[in-house]
């Protein structure tokens, strides 16, 4: 990336066509449920087994960066609010070609978890219907939650907020009822129930410091979407209000809903009883006796695999529509419907999930881990583009260049090289494991296939900003659809 003067602050666009429809209530819990997942729920178990008690560490370490990235990204934010904010970032301080990789990868990367979240979640079907056939359980789940993002922004953040609202009451009381029994012992499990279960079983690193570190791939993984809050900037009715709130709210989060779950439920039952493929808190619920427990932990599982992929459907056709405003994917992207939604982007992103349930069908147990590690490829470099794209800024604002943000990174640019270093780290774990290392192989081809892409937009003139197009090169304003939607913001100045 080489060094070029900052551009000047692109006009704000403060409804860039779309319905100004989720409210702080629905931000916050937005950003709430982006922290829970599939990730937590059954990831964690593969974890646990390879890792012992020194997850909990690799969680809070993995958080704290977490954090950094998402002030890095709130600062951003509120130096201007725009939907698809990765992108029109990457756009704006890297430079035309980072910021259609980023959206292209970033879109990717919901696609892709989506596809294990709708094939999960057709899974956890099972439980109480057997006889339903997976492939029709995830053909539902696909069809009703497509209609849910077509319907208004307001009912995704309805639906999401009702999504969200499970999963952490789920998760608070299975903490507190992990500290029922260790203080009362109120289970069956008995006096095993313990604090000492945290290292007396081999030691707080049983398998060593560099087993632990190897977790981080399937910590990492955990995190994703949690900068889904940074998507919702275009449609928060108060962003510059409601954007700090939920972002400076995430150390809580992670210290409940990850390190707190994650220490309660290993202090509960011995360490090594967690296996992979299995999740440590259906295992945990059943140690402890509570009837039911199965049953209430399948539900709570099966909510957070919709939530991702509602999220997920939300983010991709946003991301398409950000990309089609740049003229960096078809203009038919760029519409939206009666509802003021990107009903065609998401249509494309949705058929392509569709793909994706058929692949994980047919081979499920190889599928999933692939898909995670490929997202979390994704993720780490969108996370890496907010980094840079923070510090490149910042310099701008030192510069002059650039008005300072209502919302200034505690530290300034320094956290965000710490954590650019810990992302390279997680991409050389990545590299290093054998099972992990099929998502470099994949970046590759999506590499030449993103290059390949923008030769084809260089060669028509798209990959350049509308004022230096020849006439004939530029994309025509693709208008309101159904009286409602307006066209795309313009696209950023270089």
């Amino acid at each position: 990336m080489t060094t070029r003067p900052a551009p000047p602050p692109l006009p704000a666009a403060p409804e860039e066509g779309y319905q100004r429809g989720l409210g702080g209530r629905q931000v916050q819990m937005i950003a709430i449920g982006g922290a829970i997942g599939v990730g937590l729920f059954m990831g964690a178990g593969a974890n646990i087994a390879q890792a012992g008690p020194s997850i909990v560490l690799m969680y809070a370490l993995a958080g704290l960066v977490i954090f950094f990235i998402m002030r890095a990204l709130g600062e951003l934010l509120l130096y201007r609010p725009v939907s698809g904010s990765f992108a029109s970032y990457a756009r704006e301080f890297l430079g035309p070609f980072y910021g259609y990789a980023t959206g292209w990868t970033y879109w990717l990367m919901w696609v892709v978890t989506a596809m294990a979240e709708l094939t999960a979640a057709a899974i956890y079907l099972h439980f109480w219907w057997s006889g339903i056939p997976q492939w029709a359980g995830a053909l539902v789940f696909l069809v009703v939650l497509f209609c849910v993002n077509l319907i208004s922004v307001r009912v995704f953040g309805e639906v999401e907020f009702w999504f969200s609202m499970v999963k952490v009451t789920a998760i608070l009381g299975m903490i507190l009822i992990g500290l029922g029994v260790l203080t009362l012992g109120f289970s069956d499990a008995g006096p095993t129930a313990s604090p000492d279960n945290l290292w007396a079983h081999g030691g707080f690193f049983p398998h060593g410091v560099g087993s632990s570190l190897m977790t981080l791939q399937g910590v990492m993984f955990a995190y994703v979407a949690v900068e889904l809050v940074g998507v919702t900037a275009g449609e928060s009715a108060d962003p510059r209000r409601i954007l700090p709130r939920a972002i400076n709210t995430l150390p809580w989060r992670i210290v409940i809903f990850y390190v707190g779950s994650l220490a309660v439920i290993l202090a509960v039952v011995d360490w090594t009883e967690f296996s992979a493929g299995t999740s440590p808190f259906v295992h945990a619920f059943q140690k402890i006796g509570i009837p039911l427990a199965a049953g209430i932990v399948n539900f709570v599982v099966l909510t957070a695999a919709l939530s991702s992929c509602n999220s997920g459907m939300y983010s991709t056709g946003r991301m398409l529509r950000g990309l089609a405003a740049d003229r960096h994917a078809p203009r038919a992207f760029a519409r939206l419907n009666a509802r003021r939604a990107p009903a065609v982007g998401t249509a494309v992103s949705v058929a392509v999930m569709g793909v994706g349930v058929v692949l994980n069908y047919l081979v499920p147990q190889q599928a999933f881990g692939y898909v995670t590690s490929v997202a979390t490829a994704c993720g780490i470099w969108t996370w890496s583009v907010i980094l840079v794209s923070h510090i490149r800024y910042r310099r701008a604002v030192a510069d002059g260049l650039l008005p300072a943000s209502a919302f200034p990174a505690p530290g300034g640019t320094l956290f965000s090289w710490v954590a650019l270093a810990f992302l390279a780290l997680v991409t050389a774990l990545i590299a290093y494991g054998t099972e992990t290392r099929v998502c470099l192989y994949v970046g590759a081809l999506w590499a030449a296939g993103l290059g390949a892409g923008w030769q084809a937009l260089k060669r028509r003139g798209a990959h350049l900003p509308d004022d230096r197009r020849a006439p004939h090169d530029r994309a025509e304003d693709p208008g309101p659809a159904d009286g409602e939607g307006a066209g795309p913001a313009a696209a950023p100045a270089e």
